[in-house]
């Protein structure tokens, strides 16, 4: 338990972050998950239109350091690979 005045300051800082992180990682699965749905319906358009509204909130969490770099690429390849494969 945190005892001195800093300390104490610290780790309620890290429980304020830890919070945002927490929203702002499912924020972005919730993306992903919105992308996926319109892809499984079969709606190219509607797929592209969230794929295009998703990739810049995707890369935002990268330069927050709620994911890493290599797995929002590949999570973007993964689902622009699908909306091609759409016929």
């Amino acid at each position: 338990m945190a005892n001195s005045a800093g300390s104490k300051k610290r780790a309620r800082q890290a429980e304020k972050r830890r919070q945002h992180n927490a929203s702002f990682r499912s924020m972005a699965r919730t993306y992903m998950k919105k992308v996926t749905a319109s892809i499984e319906a079969g709606d190219k358009a509607a797929a592209t239109e969230t794929f295009k509204a998703a990739q810049p909130f995707l890369d935002a969490s990268v330069g927050k350091g709620i994911f890493t770099k290599n797995k929002i690429a590949r999570v973007k390849s993964r689902l622009s690979a699908k909306i091609k494969a759409i016929a």
